[in-house]
């Protein structure tokens, strides 16, 4: 590759070589790379036209769908820094995104625009807002774009208590381009997957080192994400030859049976610690990768063996093209060979720094002393581990707080910092723990003020309206202090276990009114092991997660025989917004069966669980 060119410039190459080829699929709708480079042109100019050029950040708000290449290409190409913005995140959380990012203009589609909190930003609406139809299609503007320019600015929690922008520039973005084309074979004829939320930084690796070597993308449909059985079925069907799963989603498809003649040749996993190994009659590799945000998606990869290691996990594999991991004491020196420490991550990938965030990017970001090149850097992770004889890397855990759970990196202090918003709590702290069932869960411990009596379904309405889901603990531990060390730092080893009597319970659950919400509420209170679950109870803010939704899914089909789609649990995650989709399917069922099958499926729709 040209080292003057950008991921977006191969993009365009692409489509000029062949334009009629697909490029991205969602169900039934297809997107050719005429169309693709056309379309992104088309935004690209009326971008321009608003005043978008080199480091200039422009939100992107949109649900996975073929409109949000063609967005992200677009912004690209008018020279700008494109942000992914989560559009499930709270009305707060994202003003504070965009508002910190100092975005002035948000790219969305129709089914979104209308989640978009108010501000200063401007708003196009891919398929709603006519683009001018003398703006040239065929050409793209000229942006000057340099490999040192900012190609997107992604946040991550925060231990601020804020979120925090990363700034990844285009030469970061075509080192990883490049190291993974070259090192998955990555051709014109790969069919690859598209199931990373947007603002997950998974989803810049599952666009760009396809789109740039002409593959075709395929969108996974959010009723088959999360499901192993129906996400395999759909791999197999639709011929996917290459794919990036979450470390738990990715832990249940090796653990299926898969036919010996799939397509599929290597799935990619990360962002959680790997716990199992492939089985050794799996039909494809299974690549295990590590990397921050900090470092461009990934810092680390490498192929995992079946070979049973009795106590020794995974390995996280070897460094990447033009990346160097360093493991280092406390003083910052390399230590032996087998020898734990923090990792250091070094090279192309390294980010530019944190957003508007000097004092952090100093703290977090280091000349490298090991290469003694002018302006080399390197990012400290938290993450500790050691070098193994083989040159692997083991991953250890943190020399932090930070927590990492379900593919999300989290920290605590963001959680703390919301917390203590709230009028009624004079202290907390925030954690995770593993329940009996294996599944990890975050639990806030709460001092109230002035001894006020706090409710569980409070907290979490409260945390709700700045944080995401999966920030927002499950579980509340009322104190009345915090335990401190001898030095006055909180003592987390003092910190009780959560348990039935030290759980914050609501004084009143909502009682369930049918025979399905009393079913559902059981369902429930067995998968997330929870004593008593209401009828206005969330799945979600109870500890529930995608996966554990699947399982949820699956249960309500072989008990109400209706199949609840994940869309609709995460609109109506409670047990009477279940209830009411489940009475509106089965109504549905009812009206197109005879007699006889109708009185059969009432039946079975009240039998016991």
């Amino acid at each position: 590759m040209s080292a003057d060119l950008c991921v977006h410039d191969l993009v365009q190459l692409q489509a000029s070589a062949m334009p009629d080829s697909i490029a991205i699929v969602s169900g039934n709708h297809h997107v050719s790379y005429g169309e693709l480079n056309a379309r992104a042109n088309q935004l690209a100019h009326l971008l321009r036209s608003f005043g978008i050029g080199p480091e200039v950040p422009v939100g992107l708000c949109m649900e996975r769908s073929v409109e949000l290449p063609i967005a992200a290409l677009g912004i690209l190409k008018a020279g700008g820094a494109y942000v992914p913005l989560d559009p499930s995140y709270p009305p707060r959380r994202l003003t504070m995104l965009l508002e910190d990012s100092g975005t002035l203009l948000v790219v969305t589609q129709p089914s979104v625009a209308s989640k978009l909190p108010a501000g200063k930003w401007r708003t196009v609406v891919l398929g709603q807002d006519e683009l001018d139809s003398a703006l040239d299609s065929g050409v793209s503007p000229v942006a000057n774009t340099t490999p040192e320019n900012l190609a997107y600015i992604i946040f991550t929690s925060g231990s601020t208590g804020r979120p925090k922008g990363v700034q990844i520039t285009h030469g970061s973005l075509l080192n990883l381009v490049s190291w993974h084309q070259r090192a998955f074979d990555v051709t014109s004829g790969d069919r690859a997957t598209l199931q990373a939320s947007p603002g997950f930084d998974a989803a810049v690796w599952e666009l760009w080192p396809y789109l740039a070597a002409g593959a075709s993308l395929y969108v996974v449909d959010q009723a088959t994400r999360t499901k192993p059985d129906a996400l395999r079925d759909w791999i197999v069907g639709t011929g996917i030859t290459i794919s990036f799963l979450p470390t738990a989603l990715a832990e249940c498809l090796i653990g299926l049976q898969w036919p010996p003649t799939s397509a599929l040749r290597v799935l990619l996993t990360g962002a959680d610690t790997l716990r199992h190994r492939p089985p050794h009659d799996l039909p494809f590799a299974l690549i295990n990768n590590y990397g921050p945000t900090e470092c461009t998606v990934v810092a680390t990869s490498g192929r995992i063996s079946p070979e049973e290691r009795p106590n020794d996990l995974p390995s996280i594999g070897r460094p990447i093209d033009n990346v160097s991991i360093y493991i280092v004491d406390e003083q910052l020196q390399r230590v032996p060979v087998g020898s734990p420490g923090e990792l250091l991550v070094g090279g192309r990938g390294v980010a530019r720094g944190y957003l508007n965030a000097p004092e952090l990017t100093t703290e977090r970001f280091l000349p490298d002393s090991f290469r003694g090149e002018p302006g080399a850097r390197l990012y400290r992770t938290g993450d500790l581990g050691r070098l193994l004889p083989d040159g692997q890397i083991a991953l250890m855990g943190r020399i932090d707080d930070q927590i990492k759970m379900m593919g999300h990196r989290i920290e605590p202090q963001e959680i703390i910092t919301a917390l203590n918003r709230h009028p009624n709590v004079e202290a907390s702290s925030v954690c995770a723990y593993s329940d009996a069932s294996g599944n990890a869960r975050l639990v806030a411990y709460v001092v109230a003020a002035k001894h006020t009596p706090l409710k569980p379904g409070d907290l979490r309405n409260f945390l709700s309206g700045y944080l995401p889901t999966h920030n927002v603990p499950s579980v509340f531990v009322q104190l009345t202090h915090l335990p401190l060390s001898a030095h006055g730092k909180l003592d987390r080893a003092a910190l009780p276990q959560p348990t039935t009597e030290n759980t914050l319970q609501e004084d009143s659950l909502e009682a369930p009114k049918s025979p399905i919400e009393e079913h559902l509420s059981v369902l429930l209170s067995g998968l997330l092991r929870v004593a008593d679950v209401g009828a206005a109870d969330n799945f979600f803010t109870l500890g529930g997660h995608s996966l554990m939704g699947a399982q949820l899914i699956t249960r309500i089909r072989e008990v109400f025989g209706v199949e609840l789609s994940l869309r609709s649990l995460f609109e109506e995650p409670t047990v009477r917004g279940m209830s009411a989709e489940i009475e509106r399917l089965i109504r549905a069922r009812i009206e197109a069966m005879s007699e006889e099958e109708a009185q059969r499926l009432l039946a079975s729709s009240r039998k016991e669980v």
